[in-house]
C-alpha cells in the first residue's frame, strides 16, 4: 500500500508530460533526410510547400503531392509513379520538434509497420 501511494504522483506527474511540437514551423522549407543503407550513407534533399514537395536523391528528383491531416501529420502521393509500390500514399507523422529539426514516423498506409527518422531543416 505504501508503495502505491508513492507511485501515484509519479504516474500523475508522468500522465501530465506531453512533449510540445512545433510542427507549422517545418510545413514549408527545404530539408534534408540522412539515412543508412547496407552500412552506406545517404542523403535525401527535399523542398515542401503546402501542397508539393520536391525530393532530390541520387541525382533524380521526383514531385509528391501533400496532403494535411492535421498540423502534425500529412499523406505523401508520388505524383508520377513508375510502379505499384510507388503508387501507395505515405503517411508522415512529425513525433517531436527541437529548433530545426524534427523526429517523424513514415509507412505505407494500410501496412503496419513503420519507420522512423529524423529531418533537418536547412532553409525556410
Amino acid at each position: 500500500m505504501k508503495k502505491l501511494i508513492l507511485l501515484s504522483p509519479l504516474l500523475l506527474l508522468m500522465s501530465c508530460y506531453d512533449v510540445e511540437r512545433n510542427c507549422k514551423d517545418f510545413k514549408t522549407g527545404k530539408f534534408k533526410f540522412e539515412y543508412e543503407i547496407d552500412g552506406v550513407k545517404k542523403t535525401t534533399v527535399f523542398e515542401r510547400n503546402d501542397s508539393i514537395e520536391i525530393e532530390t536523391f541520387e541525382g533524380k528528383t521526383d514531385t509528391s503531392t501533400v496532403r494535411w491531416v492535421n498540423d502534425c501529420e500529412y499523406v505523401l502521393q508520388k505524383k508520377h509513379p513508375k510502379n505499384k509500390s510507388e503508387e501507395k500514399a505515405i503517411d508522415m507523422k512529425i513525433l517531436t520538434t527541437s529548433k530545426n529539426s524534427y523526429t517523424f514516423e513514415f509507412g505505407m498506409i494500410g501496412v503496419d509497420k513503420k519507420h522512423k527518422g529524423t529531418v533537418i531543416k536547412i532553409a525556410d
